[in-house]
């Protein structure tokens, strides 16, 4: 009895430290592919406003709302009718930020990839997006 407990205590271990290891290899590449993001956007403590908004504290964050940033109309606009960046909705933007908001001042076309869009969401998260 106590064996099997043990090994299931091991098993949960395994997985837990699996997924973990999945996380950062994912921030990791988010980290990367971030790159193409950091001649608009800063993010993380003391991050500022530039061409584009700083991402500290995006997520959970009303579109067009952050203090400081001149936002275009488009980008104000889709707050109003309820825009809030959380996961789903910055998949979508990042895929094709024209498309999501008419009007954005982002000229970025997008991130084709789905798995680098996740990266990138792992990796703003784990900066304090």
């Amino acid at each position: 009895m106590f064996q099997r407990v043990w090994v299931a205590i091991g098993l949960v271990g395994i997985v837990t430290g699996h997924v973990l290891a999945q996380d950062a290899d994912q921030v990791a590449v988010g980290e990367q592919v971030f790159k193409r993001c950091v001649v608009c956007h800063k993010i993380g403590e003391g991050a500022e406003n530039g061409t584009g908004p700083a991402l500290t504290g995006v997520i959970g964050r009303t579109a067009g709302a952050a203090e400081g940033f001149d936002f275009s109309e488009g980008m104000v606009a889709a707050g109003e009718d309820g825009l809030v960046w959380d996961d789903e909705n910055l998949m979508s933007y990042l895929a094709n930020p024209k498309a999501m908001v008419p009007g954005t001042k982002m000229i970025f076309a997008g991130l084709k990839s789905e798995d680098d869009r996740r990266a990138v969401i792992a990796y703003m998260k784990a900066s304090g997006g």
